[in-house]
Order: C-alpha cells, then sequence, then structure tokens
C-alpha cells in the first residue's frame, strides 16, 4: 500500500478554511430556507404568540452574525495568504 505524502501547513490551512466555510454555509442556506418555509407555506394564526415572536427576534441577529462570519472568513483568507517572500515587482522604467 503506498502512503501518500504529508500534507504542508498551507494545504492544511486551506482545507481547514474551506470546511469551516462550506459548514457555515450550509447552515446559514438552511436556516434562510427554513425562514421562507415557515412564512410562506405554514399556517398562521391572525395573530403572532409571544413565543412565536421572540424566536423570530432571536434569528435575525443570528443570521447577521454568521453572515458577517462567512464574509470575514472569505474576505480575510484573502488577504492573508499574501506570499512574503516574494520580492516586490520592479517600478516600470521611465521613457523620455
Amino acid at each position: 500500500m503506498k502512503l501518500r505524502p504529508r500534507l504542508t501547513n498551507e494545504e492544511i490551512k486551506a482545507r481547514l478554511i474551506l470546511t469551516v466555510g462550506i459548514g457555515l454555509t450550509i447552515v446559514f442556506v438552511g436556516s434562510i430556507l427554513f425562514i421562507l418555509y415557515g412564512l410562506l407555506f405554514v399556517t398562521q394564526p391572525r395573530y403572532m404568540s409571544e413565543a412565536d415572536s421572540e424566536a423570530w427576534g432571536t434569528l435575525n441577529p443570528m443570521l447577521l452574525s454568521m453572515s458577517g462570519a462567512l464574509l470575514a472568513l472569505l474576505s480575510s483568507n484573502g488577504l492573508k495568504n499574501a506570499s512574503k517572500d516574494k520580492e516586490p515587482p520592479e517600478p516600470p522604467t521611465p521613457t523620455p
């Protein structure tokens, strides 16, 4: 049986970020789908009960924080991975 080569730190980090991003995305999309299902297809009484209004009030900040976490994860990944050992590009030579 042939063993696979060991992963580098960058590959491990990339897989971890991908896993966390996919997990957050699944939870975020699932929550949105359940909210839409509850609003569109479940028969509601004329007046919303106190417990239901508290549940909706709790769900809104949770979804906002999850979307913020997902956006922060995806945007910070691109900023942190700038290669530090690369030399800066040479400035263009001025033409007379």
